[in-house]
């Protein structure tokens, strides 16, 4: 059952990824976003249900994963 949700989960990313490069945003923020969201979620999952610590130099490294991201967008931005 594991399996099955997670094909599903990764069907529906693919998809909704689809759907936001067709209406113009550029690949690279796209995959930005996708990858802020990927640690910052994969991060907070560890904290939340495996008992991992983050450390501060975790936590400042996840909010430049996400400035990173900010950066690609607003440099685009004419």
């Amino acid at each position: 059952m594991p399996s099955i949700i997670v094909v599903i989960g990764y069907g529906a990313a693919l998809y909704f990824l689809s759907q936001v490069l067709k209406r113009g945003m550029a690949i690279g923020v796209a995959y930005g976003i996708w990858s802020a969201i990927g640690v910052t979620a994969i991060a907070l999952i560890g904290v939340l249900f495996l008992d991992e610590r983050l450390t501060p130099v975790q936590i400042e490294g996840i909010g430049l994963v996400i400035l990173g991201v900010l950066a690609l967008e607003l440099g685009g931005a004419h």
